[in-house]
């Protein structure tokens, strides 16, 4: 017999870490620039995922629409600020130029100033207000999404069979249960209220700047395109580079992790310098890509604040042409360079989303595919137990393999009478820990039966079996807690006379001498 070997599989952690991605560029204002260039994970089911992701969302739908109706709000609100401050400039110019040139009765409005001001604040103040409140409302909705997920993923977890951890590194598992939930939590909780209102403040600038002037929003808008390309240019080059990145940090830390979690073998073979020297070559590397990354993606700062300049220079001497004209006010040239200036920012903020969503809708779908692993097969309806154990423990005919194409156990027999020990003796592969995995029903049988005093395994309960039994592992794990807390975890209220007892040796049913499992009576 041979034993299913374990998976090899690299650590550092699953896809959905995020790892090698540090800060980039903060947004910039006009034609600012977040963190471009970078490889986004994808989903293979962009739209079925979506559908099944909002399934989560829908309960809660009535307090989405109250958030989506408060940032809409609170934005409009945000967006007529510049042009009431522009109407209140546009007062006090008019008035300190006719005093300036002696009009009989010229003052300064102060009466329709006061009454911009007030108007300004109550919108400042309701904008603030709905933003706080949208905020409250989409944390407590995002936290019962993800309690939710988690809680599914959890009991799911607890149905699915040891192959499932077989096949699997843990730290994909972990990655799934962790990092890809924080990073649905995340989108939930930011980026998609921050689209919303990213797409509202662009179409309320575009209709606010048309408004002021049609012949000034296009020379804002020609300079557009290059803001594009100019962004284009640089993500194509960084995106290599902060793909590399990724790469070697995930090396890196699955490194660290070997070294550390073997760092007893490391040092009994004298191996540290070896240990040292890969870490540095790794490092190095790590340096180099995440240097050129981190370089190359800072140049859209400088880059994006020259091709704004130029906007700039457009809009105010256009203006001024316009304003000597008496084409325009002058207040509407200072409302209107606010909006040129906050014109780029939704577009950065849209483009950087959209890669979030993307990355939270790839988290989403490792998630669902966890959920939608088989589970263990369904316990027999009609179910029996074992009241007075003898400890009678048959194998007959059992037959069993990993693979369908590889059988491992075949037409295999075994009795144990009660009171009688067993050493079952083999080199590591040979399949000592299959049989116990078989005996406490980790994998089904594809053929034969094993029984405990003339009863079928596939008859009771997997609770009732494995309560039959007491499985001493050879590499034991500690729960934190106390060391009462450990012993008493196979029986829920033991006494303290019990846990004594459980100190001292006990009989087993069956021992398996140089093996990696064991079982003793409970």
């Amino acid at each position: 017999m041979s034993e299913k070997p374990k998976d090899q599989k690299p650590l550092g952690g699953g896809p959905g870490q995020a790892q090698g991605q540090g800060p980039g560029p903060a947004n910039f204002g006009r034609g600012g620039m977040g963190a471009m260039g970078r490889p986004v994970q994808k989903a293979k089911d962009f739209k079925g995922t979506m559908k099944r992701l909002i399934t989560f969302m829908l309960p809660f739908r009535v307090s989405l629409i109250f958030v989506f109706i408060a940032a809409i709000l609170s934005t409009i609100f945000s967006i007529l600020a510049p042009k009431l401050m522009g109407n209140a400039t546009t007062k006090l110019y008019e008035g300190s130029v006719a005093k300036l040139k002696g009009v009989a009765g010229a003052k300064i409005d102060f009466d329709a100033l006061f009454q911009i001001v007030m108007i300004l604040a109550a919108l400042y103040v309701l904008s603030a207000l709905l933003t706080y409140i949208q905020q409250w409302i989409m944390v407590g909705v995002t936290q019962k999404i993800v309690f939710n997920l988690r809680k599914a993923i959890s009991e799911k977890l607890s149905r699915v069979p040891l192959s499932f951890f077989d096949s699997r590194s843990n730290g994909d598992t972990m990655s799934r249960a962790t990092n890809d939930v924080d990073t649905i939590s995340s989108t939930l909780q930011q980026s998609l209220t921050q689209l919303i209102t990213s797409i509202v403040t662009l179409l309320g600038i575009i209709i606010m700047m048309l408004t002021i002037s049609p012949l000034l929003t296009l020379a804002t808008i020609i300079t557009l395109p290059l803001s594009i390309l100019g962004t284009k240019m640089i993500a194509s080059r960084s995106q290599k580079y902060f793909k590399g990145q990724q790469q070697t940090l995930g090396e890196l830390n699955g490194h660290v992790e070997e070294m550390y979690t073997g760092h007893t073998i490391v040092k009994a073979f004298g191996r540290e310098q070896q240990s040292i020297d890969k870490f540095n070559e790794i490092n190095d590397r790590l340096y180099n890509s995440g240097w050129r990354a981190q370089f190359i993606s800072g140049m859209i700062f400088p880059l994006m604040s020259f091709i704004g300049n130029i906007g700039y220079v457009l809009v105010s001497v256009i203006g001024g042409i316009m304003v000597t004209n008496g084409a325009i006010k002058i207040g509407d040239i200072l409302a209107f360079i606010q909006y040129s200036g906050q014109f780029g920012m939704p577009i950065t903020q849209v483009a950087n989303i959209a890669n979030v969503i993307q990355s939270t809708i790839a988290a989403a779908e490792r998630i669902f595919e966890l959920l939608d692993e088989p589970e263990e097969v369904e316990e027999d309806k009609k179910t029996e137990a074992v009241r007075n154990v003898r400890g009678q423990v048959i194998f007959d005919q059992v037959s069993f393999s990993y693979k369908t194409d590889s059988p491992l156990i075949e037409d295999m027999n075994i009795h144990v009478q009660p009171g009688q020990t067993v050493a079952i003796v083999g080199p590591t592969g040979a399949g000592k820990t299959t049989i116990v995995n078989l005996l406490m029903r980790f994998y089904e049988l594809k053929g034969g039966t094993i029984s405990v005093d003339g009863v079928d395994s596939r008859h009771m309960t997997r609770d009732h079996l494995r309560g039959l039994f007491g499985m001493v592992l050879q590499d034991t794990w500690l729960f934190n807690g106390t060391i009462r807390e450990n012993i008493a975890y196979g029986r829920e209220g033991a006494t303290d006379e019990e846990i004594e007892n459980a100190l001292a040796p006990p009989l087993p049913i069956i021992s398996f001498a140089l093996c990696r499992k064991a079982m003793k009576p409970s």
